[in-house]
């Protein structure tokens, strides 16, 4: 389960940098660049979620006495 939520992570990170390539900064709210900021922040809340499910797991562990 370790595995799978570290490459969930970083291909969160990885979308997130594609998206960043994908901005027009002349023109940041017309066109694509919408799309790459709702990617962006789409992305963005992956990562926090996913970490933090990962630091339930973990405080989970430590409770249970693993």
């Amino acid at each position: 389960m370790k595995i799978f939520i570290n490459i969930l992570v970083f291909l969160a990170i990885a979308l997130i940098l594609f998206n960043v390539t994908l901005l027009d900064f002349r023109n940041p709210f017309q066109g694509d660049s919408v799309v790459a900021f709702i990617g962006i922040a789409a992305s963005f809340c992956a990562v926090m979620i996913l970490l933090i499910f990962k630091m339930s797991k973990r405080i989970e562990e430590k409770t249970n006495g693993k």
